[in-house]
């Protein structure tokens, strides 16, 4: 069976990557705060290069399996070197140190498309 990293034939630097980030607030983070991170997290992409798209959306699954995790943000990055300006770069962490705060848990997962 063929991995889905190997029936790219592309390079792994030249691959695009999608970053899947779930969010889970704490029982404390306002509504007021979700909507800033609602705001905020998809605006990364007009000041960090390299972002092709950033989508976004609130859970609304019926099945119950979300285990309290409640907005999903998929960043598509143009390849790994974006994902890796992106991780450190000062928009990114400024976002970060207003994230943090309102999180009971988050879940990350990243793939080359």
């Amino acid at each position: 069976m063929i991995s889905p990293a190997q029936s790219n034939s592309s390079s792994s630097s030249n691959r695009k990557i999608r970053h899947i980030v779930c969010l889970k607030f704490k029982d404390q983070a306002s509504p007021d705060q979700i909507i800033e991170i609602e705001q905020q997290f998809p605006a990364l992409q007009q000041s960090i290069p390299g972002i092709e798209s950033i989508e976004w959306g609130k859970n609304n699954s019926t099945e119950g399996l979300n285990k309290g995790f409640t907005h999903c943000f998929v960043v598509t990055f143009d390849n790994e070197d974006s994902r890796s300006t992106y991780l450190p770069h000062p928009h990114h962490q400024a976002f970060v140190d207003i994230l943090k705060p309102l999180l009971d848990d988050v879940f990350v997962i990243d793939y080359d498309l």
